[in-house]
């Protein structure tokens, strides 16, 4: 049978990749500590329980294609807390981020357009991007930087006539890297320069240790390109409730973008009740997260400093680091220690950055780390991640 072109070139998740030799270690009793998936352990608010446990509706019925108008006000009312105005008819609901990602990218840009997005990026934006046949065209940053923007110039360079837009993520999946004030203006300026959209993907916007969130919304002049992609799921622990959302002030993109949420009907209803309820929750459950946050931050920081030759900048925000290994193939030492090395019955997942970047030969000596484990699991598994590492680096000088 044939199968289409646009499915079969789609690449495999880089954190789910390897899972089968994950399930293969833990058949053989192996407690593995995963690095690998940025799905936190901090428990979701109550609140969102309890709201869709009080929701007694004799018929399930659909939602309205823009979202339910409490979530939409609830929504409106969280981004006034960051000075971002917008109104009713200026946010959509969606399926995730991941929804809202595909339905930005496709209001945007026609078959054969292309988006610029700083690498190492998240790998779904290459998927979504192949699914509607756009390609990426990435900017380079790098390790030993601490993935800093390059200059207006050198990214000028990526764009060409079939640019539509600038995709970024801001905190940073998967460097931790959280965008300067002057970057954000650079990129402002790009968009007006060579008239393209700017996708900002700040699902991670509450996650920030050093430094200072900025966002576009503050720039006068780029209010009408900006589309920001939003999620419920990592800010309140909320990732299987799937509900997301898209904001703009282009009121002409969000009437169009609307007609993609009339083809897929609705997001889930009482997921949106819950997801309401989640936008009212205190700020001193951030505190809180955050506070938990950078001490986990600091502790795999300081743990993959006493790692030699390891090289990992400072992670700013988000909950995840890139690190640089004193190895050839990062894909085959993680195999390696699912497969082959454990302490005391223990082993280390991580995902292999190779996958988050465009650019061939990029990233095959990096692993891509989530710090959602507690402080304790994080101390044990960077234990491992050295002994392994000498281990593996020991068989590799043995065989040449």
């Amino acid at each position: 049978m044939n199968y289409s072109s646009r499915v079969k070139d789609l690449k495999t998740s880089p954190i789910r990749k390897l899972l089968p030799f994950s399930i293969e270690a833990k058949a053989k009793g192996k407690k593995i500590y995963h690095l690998n998936i940025g799905q936190p352990d901090i428990k979701t608010p109550e609140s969102f329980f309890t709201s869709i446990a009080n929701a007694k509706q004799e018929v399930l019925a659909y939602s309205n294609s823009q979202g339910d108008p409490d979530l939409i006000q609830a929504t409106i009312d969280y981004y006034k807390t960051y000075n971002m105005e917008f109104e009713k008819d200026e946010i959509l609901i969606t399926n995730g981020g991941s929804e809202a990602l595909l339905f930005a990218l496709i209001s945007t840009c026609d078959p054969g357009d292309n988006v610029i997005i700083p690498e190492p990026f998240y790998s779904s934006y290459t998927g979504f991007g192949s699914i509607v046949n756009i390609e990426v065209s990435p900017v380079t940053t790098k390790a030993e930087n601490g993935f800093r923007l390059p200059t207006k110039e050198e990214m000028a360079k990526s764009i060409n006539k079939k640019t539509k837009a600038i995709v970024i993520s801001n905190p940073g999946n998967p460097t931790g890297v959280i965008y300067t004030k002057e970057e954000i203006q650079t990129l402002a300026e790009l968009a007006v320069e060579h008239d393209l959209f700017i996708i900002s993907d700040e699902v991670y916007r509450e996650f920030v240790y050093d430094g200072e969130y900025t966002n576009f919304n503050d720039i006068e002049e780029v209010k009408d390109r900006v589309i920001i992609v939003d999620s419920i799921s990592k800010r309140y622990s909320a990732c299987g409730a799937r509900i997301g959302s898209v904001a703009s002030k282009n009121k002409e993109l969000m009437a169009l973008m609307l007609k993609l949420c009339q083809g897929r009907l609705c997001a889930p209803t009482l997921e949106q009740i819950g997801a309401t309820e989640l936008y009212k929750t205190p700020s001193s459950y951030f505190e809180k997260v955050n506070a938990e946050y950078k001490r986990r931050r600091d502790v795999l920081y300081n743990g993959l400093k006493d790692i030699d030759g390891v090289i990992c900048h400072k992670p700013a925000g988000a909950f995840y680091t890139i690190a640089k290994l004193p190895i050839e193939s990062a894909e085959d030492f993680v195999i390696f220690m699912l497969k082959e090395f454990e302490l005391d019955g223990e082993t280390v997942m991580m995902a292999p950055a190779e996958g988050f970047y465009s650019t061939p030969g990029m990233g095959k000596d990096e692993v891509r780390l989530a710090y959602v484990l507690n402080e304790e699991d994080l101390k044990k598994a960077l234990k491992i991640l050295k002994a392994g590492l000498e281990k593996y680096k020991s068989i590799k000088n043995s065989q040449k």
